[in-house]
């Protein structure tokens, strides 16, 4: 690609400061590598209920859908909190991934080296893991319907629906066979088919799908067992592939169990469309502190540069950056232990720069 067209869509809390550093990291790149690179910002989230009236307008939606990728910082925050769920930020963010019919989830979880001490886990059990989870996230139980509160006094119920169609579970199934295919080999799909006929379903489709990638070994596991499998022995995962609940909760698990939240990109992919995000939320308590730790947001830039850019060779650039700045002992204040130097948002970005 000699061009890329970018939408930043910064938001709340931290995103507006982790942002500029991930973006000063992909101009850096898109330079050296000859690319292009035209960049414009939107409200969204909080920051657009209060300037449009609204978490994401009909403009940013069209000017999203356009872009070659999103790039978004973080979204909510106590100040929207007692919207109705309809009108929070979040929902921004739902409606963005619908729109864009991003359905598969990447969400990266390795165990920096220099790290290892960081993460909560047992170091012979946390010692080299290196997987990704792959999500479906635009169906399931958060986009099910019917979904409604009615009634009245203790008769009143919430309903939600646990749904997925053949075409949905093999579109998010081939993705994650072809990431398999491209790391170790080896596939976990995470389902509750003993008790839920949806996931029952989602079995048989990935059971059939395997075919098609023979040299793939696949395995299955349910829910409850690969949470449980995930913190007992992690450097056993390389590829999941679960639904959309499931693996928003799994992936979650994930992060801590890298020691920080803070260190953890994730894309969204469809077939036409790319959105970027770190995984660590917008942090009010420290927004515009200079407290946030970059590193999840220019990770997110590499998987940027890897799937939109397709220069994989720009990717791992950055990645060895990051992982060089963590040897060298650069520490944002979520990863320092007591005693070591505690450096903020923009010198970790320029230690990344200067490794560039």
């Amino acid at each position: 690609m000699s061009k890329l067209n970018v939408l930043s869509l910064p938001g709340d809390g931290i995103g507006p400061e982790v942002t500029r550093v991930g973006l000063a990291v992909l101009d850096r790149m898109c330079r050296k590598g000859g690319i292009t690179l035209s960049v414009t910002e939107a409200h969204f989230g909080g920051a657009a209920i209060d300037a449009e009236g609204a978490p994401i307008s009909q403009d940013t939606l069209k000017r999203a859908r356009d872009a070659d990728a999103v790039l978004l910082g973080a979204c909510g925050g106590p100040k929207w909190d007692a919207l109705p769920t309809a009108q929070r930020p979040e929902r921004g963010l739902l409606a963005l991934r619908e729109h864009l019919e991003v359905y598969a989830n990447l969400r990266p979880a390795k165990l920096f080296a220099a790290l290892a001490e960081a993460s909560p886990l047992k170091a012979e059990r946390a010692r080299g893991f290196d997987f990704v989870v792959v999500r479906e996230l635009v169906g399931g139980i958060y986009f099910g319907k019917p979904r409604f509160i009615e009634g009245e006094g203790d008769k009143r119920r919430g309903v939600n629906t646990l749904v997925y169609d053949v075409s949905e579970i093999r579109r998010i199934g081939r993705v994650a066979f072809e990431l398999a295919r491209k790391r170790g080999k080896k596939l976990l799909s995470v389902d509750k088919a003993n008790v839920l006929e949806v996931m029952a379903l989602w079995r048989e489709v990935m059971t059939a799908l395997s075919a098609d990638y023979p040299d793939v070994k696949l395995e299955h596991m349910y829910v409850d067992n690969a949470a449980m499998q995930l913190v007992l022995r992690p450097s056993d995962f390389d590829v999941l592939v679960t639904g959309n609940m499931f693996g928003d909760i799994l992936s979650d698990l994930a992060a801590a169990a890298t020691g920080s939240i803070g260190l953890l990109p994730s894309a969204a992919i469809g077939d036409e469309c790319a959105l970027y995000e770190p995984v660590h939320g917008s942090a009010p308590d420290i927004a515009g502190q200079d407290k946030a730790n970059p590193l999840a947001a220019i990770l997110t830039v590499a998987m940027l540069l890897e799937n939109s850019a397709g220069r994989s060779d720009l990717a791992r650039e950055v990645e060895a950056a990051v992982e060089g700045v963590l040897a060298d002992g650069v520490r944002t204040g979520d990863l320092a232990r007591p005693g070591e130097t505690v450096v903020g948002t923009r010198a970790a970005g320029e230690a990344v720069l200067a490794k560039l």
